[in-house]
């Protein structure tokens, strides 16, 4: 199947890890539930070392119980077995689209920002021959003005390094490597999301199922079709026991996005995003919903923990219990034990929602915040037929010859695809030549406790720009309406400051180059 899917080469799938028995461990864990004698083990679901006529009656139960949990949706089981998968050849966007697309997993993926895309890394579509010629003409045209834009943008970025750090530029050539790496971030927005990636990837065994039903779901079914199939086989070639519980994937015309996918209409898109722009007002994030009471609810959260009137704790000190590092020092911590602690829990009691647009190579960082869920688009409802595409700071400060090639790139990719569309291309794989800087448009909700661990996270000025941007919006926004939360929401060096943790920078020799633990929110500015 996998030649049939793409003239590239195929996906990768490799079983690094896996529970020893992952079936028997979901029934043990169920049947611990009702067991008066402590847990059950895996050995006494399947009868080891019983006579045969025990035996089959432990089987027999265990296949029962599987059948009943399984049927009555009691899953919860079916999470204690863990697989963990190295995965190659897969593309940028079939990870953003599918992988990444939810909470319940676990991944570790190379970085565009600091691993140069080698040529012919991408996903490369089996198409007939004239719109293969346009797809493969597309993919090297990129290519090219990826490799141009680094060269063009390191004397740009070099000027900017060295003008944070002085003392470094006596000795330039010990840096030439940190200056690539700021050129290459920005070069790598005009690359198709078609890329290839490699990833560790580790699910629960329930999440996998889930996989294997929706694998068909867009923007990526014939890339996700291919890639769960050999996930499963692997797992179920492991644990065969598990092909009880193999369920088939729903097939495309079942899904609830296939009608309005079956669609495209360039007015409706262009009105949808004039009128999500209209709203933006220019901002890259806004606040657009939130609990009218959340400094209330954060403040009554924390007097319910510490078991204190209004009168003794108001407002305004319950809020520094929980969110002054100078007054909860585990905030400065770098595990993050905020969903642990009592105190951290009480921030759950306040939520907000964002309205953004990003590129798709911010979100493909954003979303890995699991805990911050966004409706993001599925690209065939935004294949536009004009150019909409984000423009990163670096190529905007440098102007002339930088933003001519990268305007030129994002203008020959949208010709390309349109190309495509006469060809009569499914719109799946024209959307594989979007770029990394595709504008997306979502909503994002969370709660404070989510949101305060990603600011100090993204407020960072080593973080993705457009995040850190998005992030400065959230901030100030918080803050305008709601002050006595919104002074908390700091740069992770802004906060080890004030819980007394040093140094302050907790990046080492990555430090940014600026004490932004010493200025005010309205005095950030970053380039690099």
């Amino acid at each position: 199947m996998a030649d049939s899917v793409f003239v590239s080469a195929a996906p990768q799938v490799t079983l690094l890890a896996a529970f020893e028995r992952p079936y028997e461990h979901a029934i043990a864990a169920a049947r611990t539930c009702y067991s008066g004698k402590g847990s059950v083990s895996v050995d006494d679901v399947s009868g080891v070392g019983l006579d045969p006529d025990k035996q089959a009656q432990r089987v027999a139960l265990r296949d029962r119980i599987a059948d009943s949990t399984w049927k009555a949706g009691h899953h919860t089981t079916l999470q204690h077995g863990h697989v963990q998968f190295g995965l190659d050849r897969v593309s940028r966007q079939f990870v953003w689209s599918f992988l990444h697309a939810h909470p319940f997993y676990n991944s570790e993926q190379v970085s565009q920002r600091y691993v140069e895309v080698a040529p012919g890394r991408v996903a490369v579509p089996t198409l007939p021959p004239q719109a293969l010629a346009v797809y493969q003409r597309a993919v090297a045209e990129q290519m090219a003005d990826y490799r141009a834009l680094i060269d063009l943008l390191e004397p740009i970025a070099a000027e900017a390094y060295f003008g944070l750090f002085r003392a470094r530029s006596k000795q330039p050539h010990k840096w030439n490597a940190a200056v690539h790496k700021r050129a290459q971030e920005v070069a790598r927005y005009v690359l198709p999301v078609a890329t290839h990636t490699y990833l560790v990837h580790t699910v629960s065994v329930l999440t996998l199922l889930r996989y294997r039903r929706l694998c068909q779901e867009p923007d990526t079914p014939a890339e996700a079709r291919l890639v769960v199939d050999a996930m499963c086989d692997a797992v179920f070639q492991h644990d065969p026991l598990l092909r009880r519980l193999d369920v088939e994937p729903l097939p495309p015309s079942a899904l609830p996005l296939a009608r309005d996918l079956a669609r495209e209409d360039a007015a409706l898109q262009q009105a949808q995003v004039a009128e999500f722009d209209a709203e933006l007002c220019g901002k890259t994030s806004i606040l657009v919903d939130r609990f009218g009471d959340n400094q209330r609810r954060v403040a009554d959260a924390v007097r319910e923990v510490l078991g204190l009137p209004r009168s003794a704790l108001p407002d305004a000190a319950a809020i520094e219990r929980a969110l002054d590092p100078r007054q909860n020092a585990l905030l400065g911590e770098a595990l993050n034990t905020t969903t642990v602690s009592k105190l951290g829990r009480t921030l759950h009691a306040a939520h907000y929602a964002f309205k953004k647009r990003i590129s798709h190579a911010a979100d493909s960082q954003d979303q890995r915040h699991r805990m911050t869920p966004a409706s993001r688009p599925t690209l065939l409802a935004y294949l536009s037929q004009e150019p909409d595409y984000v423009v990163p700071r670096l190529v905007a400060h440098a102007g002339g010859a930088v933003a001519q090639r990268y305007h030129d790139s994002m203008a020959r990719t949208w010709q390309a695809i349109e190309a495509l569309r006469a060809l009569g291309v499914p719109a799946e794989w024209r959307a594989y030549l979007l770029p990394n800087a595709v504008s997306l448009r979502f909503t994002e909700t969370s709660d404070l406790s989510a949101l305060r661990h990603k600011h100090m996270m993204r407020l960072c000025f080593n973080a993705q720009e457009e995040i850190w941007q998005a992030s400065l919006d959230e901030a100030e926004a918080i803050a305008a309406v709601e002050p006595l939360i919104g002074q908390h929401l700091l740069a992770p060096c802004g906060v080890r400051a004030a819980a007394g943790i040093r140094p302050y920078c907790p990046e080492g020799d990555r430090y940014c180059g600026v004490p932004v633990w010493t200025l005010e929110r309205k005095d950030w500015s970053r380039l690099l």
